[in-house]
């Protein structure tokens, strides 16, 4: 969970910049596609899991974990990290998982997710 809560910030949101946008428009053509896919992966999530941003081969891809697996199992950088386990939503949304991650978009600090990527 320490990834979770150092990638979110309150009114954060918008849109990455510089070397990690241009990464993603790459990987994905677009961030709007992007963003399309990884929602597409935490909602597809079949039960408790999450849903990921990795760097793998020096490429970003998304890819999703069950329970409390990590991309670090598998040998990649995680990135951005979901937590779609029903405890993450479930006092305020109770089991409307879509309307968590819309609202998870809105918290996303791109900045520190950056730096991340610049680790790399």
């Amino acid at each position: 969970h320490t990834l979770f809560w150092s990638i979110m910030a309150p009114n954060a949101g918008s849109e990455p910049t510089g070397a990690l946008s241009e990464a993603i428009n790459q990987s994905f053509t677009d961030f709007d596609t992007f963003k399309k896919q990884f929602t597409a992966k935490a909602v597809g999530r079949f039960g408790s899991g999450w849903a990921w941003l990795v760097l793998k081969d020096h490429k970003l891809q998304l890819m999703d974990t069950a329970n409390q697996d990590t991309p670090l199992s598998k040998g990649v950088i995680s990135l951005l990290g979901l937590d779609v386990w029903e405890h993450a939503y479930y006092l305020k949304y109770q089991n409307r998982r879509v309307e968590y991650i819309e609202n998870w978009w809105n918290v996303v600090n791109w900045p520190e997710v950056a730096k991340r990527f610049e680790r790399r």
